[in-house]
């Protein structure tokens, strides 16, 4: 499916996805593909192996799909580790903060490498994961900021509690002796959407840090927040980088990009229920920022909506707001064409990732629909939520 602008890709959503009630998720096979197919080449050309990370899209009925380009999943905890290995197969990896002794059994028969967050976590637990036959490793903070996001999103700005840093080795004095030798490899993770020239400056520091112990182990994990499939990614730079590693320290290279497997390949439809004034043009919808898409709130953001300009710049601008009682459940400002009127369908982009797996219940709110726009045009319902839904998270 070919579209001359995002107008005309809006049109076709509306058009195919007609028959379904609002609001829904719908994720685009055609995108979905194009974008498995970078991923597949950058594997066949770097060495290296691309996992899903499950934290940014886990809607499983697609699994299927993404198993054939993708060599397994990395899960956050216990129960995304079982989804990666009941769904997909393949590797499951796995990173917690800090790991529960009475879930280790459990998460051992589902994972196949278990990263650590402190020495203190792997002194704990390695020899256990290693009694089980699987692999562990250890996650790095090479104390190296390159974003320039929120610091809820950077693992390196100061204080943070992810990784163990050089000085915090340093303070092992048994580590070579005693803790290495239980590592099968080491895990880090410090970007959020950025191209690979972030990733080879952090890469630098890390060696800078813990070069020496990179060939003592069997892989090194390089994490996520990769945008390999964005327009202007530069690919080759990765590319490069990646088989350096692979030569010069004997190892397996993981990535674990969450966003770039699903960019742009997902929609948030809506109908517009009702319209106001206020110092301006209001529009509520039946799609909530703080229920169906928390990011907007959280970084902030503001979504791309298809087909729509800027405030101004078109003739009718409209503040988009959710059905919620919360004051601040606004999505953002958006001009249009035409007025907005009641029944008037819209469509975000981008909502395949952090939406699905971050949605709530607030205020009672159903969650959306979640449908697949086949390649063909054709719209099929994978999963639809209703009142049993939300009853069944209370008690």
């Amino acid at each position: 499916m070919g579209f001359e602008n995002e107008a005309a890709r809006a049109a076709a959503v509306i058009r195919d996805s007609a028959a379904f009630r609002t609001p829904f998720y719908l994720l685009d096979e055609t995108r979905l593909k194009q974008n498995l197919e970078i991923l597949r080449e950058v594997q066949a050309q770097s060495g290296a192996r691309i996992l899903l990370a499950q934290k940014a899209f886990s809607a499983f009925a697609l699994y299927p799909l993404l198993r054939t380009a993708l060599a397994g999943t990395a899960a956050s905890g216990l129960y995304e580790a079982r989804l990666g290995h009941e769904e997909f197969g393949g590797e499951t990896h796995v990173f917690s903060p800090a790991y529960r002794a009475d879930e280790m059994e459990e998460l051992l028969q589902a994972a196949d490498h278990v990263i650590f967050n402190t020495p203190a976590q792997a002194r704990r637990f390695a020899g256990q994961v290693r009694a089980a036959g699987r692999q562990a490793g250890l996650r790095l903070n090479p104390e190296c900021s390159t974003q320039e996001g929120p610091a809820i999103y950077d693992p390196c700005a100061p204080g943070s509690r992810l990784g163990t840093t050089a000085a915090a080795l340093e303070a092992e004095k048994d580590f070579e002796t005693e803790l290495l030798p239980l590592l099968s490899g080491f895990h880090m993770h410090t970007l959020c959407e950025q191209n690979s020239d972030a990733l080879e400056i952090t890469f630098r520091a890390a060696e800078k840090a813990f070069g020496r112990y990179f060939s003592r182990v069997k892989w090194l994990n390089l994490g996520g927040g990769h945008h390999i499939t964005r327009d202007g990614y530069d690919r080759e730079r990765l590319i490069r980088l990646i088989r350096e590693i692979r030569e010069r320290y004997g190892v397996e290279v993981y990535l674990e990009p969450g966003e770039a497997v699903v960019l742009n390949a997902g929609y948030l439809v809506t109908s517009v229920l009702d319209t106001l004034k206020n110092g301006g043009d209001i529009a509520i919808v039946d799609t909530s920022a703080a229920c169906h898409m928390p990011d907007v709130l959280e970084m902030p953001y503001r979504p791309p909506l298809l087909g729509s300009g800027m405030p101004g710049r078109k003739a009718h601008t409209y503040r988009l707001g959710g059905p919620t009682c919360l004051s601040g459940d606004v999505i953002g400002e958006y001009s249009f064409d035409r007025p907005l009127s009641e029944g008037t369908r819209l469509v975000f982009g981008d909502m395949a990732l952090y939406t699905m797996v971050k949605n709530n219940t607030f205020n009672g709110m159903p969650l959306p629909s979640i449908l697949l726009w086949r390649e063909d045009g054709r719209v099929e319902q994978i999963r639809r939520f209703g009142y049993e839904d939300f009853k069944g998270r209370l008690s």
